[in-house]
């Protein structure tokens, strides 16, 4: 498809479009995928948020837009779009599925690659076996740059929700996260809670909330409910975020196997400054069209 796609705010009668789409997922965290590279893509929020409904459109947790870069040095541009509409960040389970996206569409050759997001510079490698290993970036402790609104920089924090008291560990993974420990991770209160820590005045750009059971120093069960799209069934940056959070409270050695309800994560992290590595599967689903 060779064709020009663009949007027509302003227009008392807007032109249909026909926009091709790839519908990917990893470990259950499903994306529609747009080539902004060979046709331009410029939809509203309301656009969006039809996309991203499972009855009315096509149903995803994400829209992820393939965009030529715009800075000398990377490959290509990586933009997100929550199932509200809104743009946000970073997501790591995306970013396996953008390295599948541009091989299989023919974009590029290469294994690693470089691409810019809302956050910086991340590198996804696909690896011999057909995972993805994307480099994070290192992660962001200080509150400010998070963001996250707080007098002093512990390590553990106390965020008062409803009548409840709730200890976190706020960490930036190029998108904001609070990761609390639970002791069963399958009577966390992820429903309950998830929305109200999600938006938080002490997060001014809301937060992906994260329940994180310790299994041992080398494994943990995870559940994330994310900002903008509710509980998901895996979050890439979530899984860094509680790893990160877990290693530096003394709970975790890297690497992690993180297990999400949609399957299995290694996040390795050798702290400090170091950058997080994550290593998981990225799967096409299915191609289509669809009018708007």
């Amino acid at each position: 498809y060779n064709g020009q796609v663009t949007a027509c705010a302003g227009r008392k009668s807007p032109t249909r479009m026909r926009l091709t789409f790839v519908k990917m997922h990893g470990l259950g965290n499903d994306f529609v995928v747009l080539d902004g590279v060979r046709q331009s893509v410029e939809l509203r929020e309301e656009q969006l948020r039809l996309l991203a409904d499972r009855h009315l459109g096509i149903g995803c947790d994400q829209i992820l837009l393939v965009e030529r870069a715009r800075q000398p040095g990377v490959d290509f541009r990586y933009r997100i779009f929550n199932a509200d509409g809104g743009e946000v960040e970073q997501c790591g389970n995306g970013a396996r599925c953008f390295v599948r996206f541009v091989h299989e569409q023919g974009l590029t050759a290469k294994r690693a690659i470089r691409v810019e997001t809302m956050s910086g510079v991340i590198v996804p490698r696909l690896e011999d076996d057909g995972t993805v290993t994307v480099d994070m970036g290192a992660p962001v402790f200080a509150p400010e740059r998070i963001p996250f609104t707080s007098d002093n920089d512990e390590l553990v924090q106390t965020l008062r929700i409803a009548d409840e008291a709730v200890a976190i560990t706020a960490i930036g993974m190029g998108n904001p996260h609070a990761v609390q420990v639970v002791a069963d991770i399958d009577a966390a209160p992820v429903e309950r809670q998830g929305p109200l820590i999600e938006s938080h005045p002490r997060f001014p750009r809301r937060v992906n909330a994260g329940f994180m059971q310790v299994l041992d120093r080398h494994a943990i069960r995870l559940r994330v409910f994310e900002r903008g799209a509710g509980e998901t069934l895996a979050c890439g940056t979530g899984a860094c975020a509680a790893v990160v959070a877990g290693i530096a409270r003394g709970l975790l050695d890297s690497p992690v196997r993180v297990e999400t309800r949609g399957g299995m994560l290694s996040i390795a992290w050798a702290g400090q400054d170091a950058p997080v590595l994550m290593t998981g599967p990225a799967v096409t689903v299915f191609k289509g069209e669809i009018e708007l």
